[in-house]
């Protein structure tokens, strides 16, 4: 049975989330669990960048548009978080957008909104 990429990254940064939430429940702003989740991956030493430029590329060149993720945590795993009623098929679009756009290999989605923490796990099949 194969590993999954940077899975030992992901888990810490999903159980850094499952804190915040454990702590905070549900129904916060998104920006209030930006900032504890900012707290605790400081907590746990999880190398982490907050509201990130990412690159964009196009045909090999980089365009001079770009996106801001949530966080970069690693140097390579885009982490956006939500604080909504459920995530939906949008939300997981912008995910996997900023991972073909920007060459990244795994990004999480996180949200904060329902009773219970929801979090996707997205792998860029397509990097080079």
């Amino acid at each position: 049975m194969s590993k999954l990429l940077f899975e030992e990254e992901t888990y810490k940064v999903i159980g850094a989330c499952m804190t915040v939430h454990k702590n905070l429940g549900s129904g916060f702003l998104e920006s209030v669990y930006e900032e504890a989740l900012r707290r605790e991956l400081k907590k746990e030493e999880i190398p982490f960048e907050t509201q990130k430029k990412l690159k964009v590329f196009y045909d090999g060149s980089e365009l001079s548009k770009y996106f801001i993720a949530d966080f970069v945590c690693y140097e390579k795993i885009i982490l956006e978080i939500k604080s909504v009623s459920f995530l939906n098929k949008n939300l997981e679009s912008q995910v996997i957008n900023y991972l073909k756009a920007t060459n990244k290999e795994v990004g999480l989605l996180i949200n904060f909104g329902e009773k219970s923490l929801k979090w996707k796990r997205f792998v860029n099949t397509t990097h080079s």
